[in-house]
C-alpha cells in the first residue's frame, strides 16, 4: 500500500479528531466579524477558497483568499489565516514575515518545529493528520474541517459520509476516461480545483476545473465519449442532461462535498497504479517549496 492509499484511508477518523478539538482554537482563529484573508500554496490554496466561502457565506465577515504569493498587502485585513502542510513553504513565510508586529496570523500546520512557528502569531496544529506522501490529502481536508466546526457548519453525517466514500466501489467507466473535467458551486468550486490537481499530481491524468454555472461557456466543448464530468454538490438544473448528450460520462456527487472529494482521491489512487506511477514521489514535486533566493535579494 502506498502513503497515499493508507492516508487517504484515515480521514474519517482525523476529521472527527479535528471536529472534537476545534473549540481548542478559537482564540486562533477568526472571530465574528474580522475581515480575513486565508491564504496557502497548490493544495492549500483551494481550500482556502472553499474555507473563505464558507466563512462569508455564514454571516461570519468578509473573508477573502490567495494564493499566497498573489496576495494583496494594500489590502488591510484584521487577521491572515495561512494553511501550511509543511510549516517551510517559502511563499507562505515570506507573507507571514512581512505582515508580522502588523497584522494579526495564524498558521494551520502539521509541524510546529518548523520556521512558520517563528513568523506565525498563533498557530493551529494537526499533527495527527501529517503525511509522508508527496501528495496531499487527509492534512488539507482536515484543515478545512477545523475551519467548518470552527464556523458551526461540521455535521456528524460529514464523518459518516467519509467512511461511506471508502467503502463505495468507485463510478463504473472512470478507468476508460482519457479526461475529467470537475465542477464546484460556492465553496465547493475549491474542491473541485483539488479534485483536479490530485488526478494531476498522483495519476498524470488530463483534469479541468470550473465552477458548474460556467461549464456551459466553452468547457463543454471538449466533452465527448471517453471524457468524465464529475460534479461536487449539487448540480444547476439540466447540466447532467446536456453532459450526457454529448457521449461524455456524468458522475454525480451524493455524498457531502468534502467526503466526495474522498472518492476523487481513491480513483487517483487508482489511476497511478493502474498507470504504473508512484503516487507518493509524483515528478517534479517535493513535499515542500522551499526557494533559494536569488543574489542580492530580501528572504525575510
Amino acid at each position: 500500500m502506498t502513503h497515499v492509499e493508507d492516508e487517504l484511508t484515515s480521514q474519517p477518523e482525523c476529521w472527527a479528531r479535528a471536529a472534537a478539538g476545534a473549540t481548542a482554537y478559537k482564540e486562533a482563529l477568526p472571530g465574528v466579524g474580522e475581515r480575513v484573508a486565508i491564504v496557502g500554496c497548490g493544495t492549500s490554496f483551494f481550500m482556502a477558497q472553499s474555507a473563505a466561502v464558507l466563512r462569508e457565506r455564514a454571516g461570519q465577515g468578509e473573508t477573502d483568499a490567495f494564493a499566497a504569493s498573489e496576495f494583496p498587502y494594500g489590502r488591510a485585513y484584521d487577521r491572515v489565516v495561512a494553511l501550511t502542510r509543511s510549516g517551510t513553504t517559502t511563499e507562505v513565510l515570506e507573507l507571514l514575515g512581512r505582515l508580522g508586529g502588523g497584522t494579526r496570523t495564524t498558521a494551520i500546520t502539521a509541524d510546529p518545529r518548523t520556521p512558520v512557528a517563528d513568523v506565525a502569531d498563533d498557530l493551529v496544529v494537526l499533527e495527527y493528520a501529517d503525511e509522508r506522501s508527496v501528495v496531499q490529502t487527509r492534512f488539507a481536508t482536515t484543515a478545512l474541517t477545523v475551519l467548518r466546526a470552527h464556523l458551526g457548519l461540521h455535521r456528524d453525517a460529514v464523518v459518516a459520509d467519509a467512511r461511506t466514500a471508502l467503502e463505495l466501489p468507485l463510478p463504473e467507466g472512470l478507468a476508460g476516461c482519457s479526461q475529467f473535467t470537475f465542477l464546484g458551486r460556492g465553496w465547493t468550486v475549491g474542491l473541485a480545483h483539488e479534485a483536479g490537481l490530485k488526478m494531476r499530481e498522483a495519476a498524470q491524468a488530463w483534469t479541468e476545473a470550473y465552477p458548474a454555472m460556467e461549464y456551459r461557456h466553452g468547457p463543454i466543448s471538449i466533452t465527448t465519449s471517453g471524457t468524465a464530468t464529475w460534479m461536487l454538490g449539487d448540480a444547476p438544473e439540466g447540466l447532467a442532461e446536456q453532459v450526457r448528450e454529448t457521449g461524455g460520462l456524468w458522475v454525480t456527487g451524493r455524498l457531502d462535498p468534502l467526503a466526495e472529494l474522498v472518492r476523487v482521491h481513491r480513483l487517483a489512487a487508482a489511476l497511478a497504479a493502474a498507470r504504473g506511477l508512484d503516487p507518493d514521489r509524483p515528478r517534479h514535486l517535493t513535499r515542500s517549496v522551499v526557494l533559494t533566493p536569488a543574489a542580492g535579494t530580501d528572504a525575510r
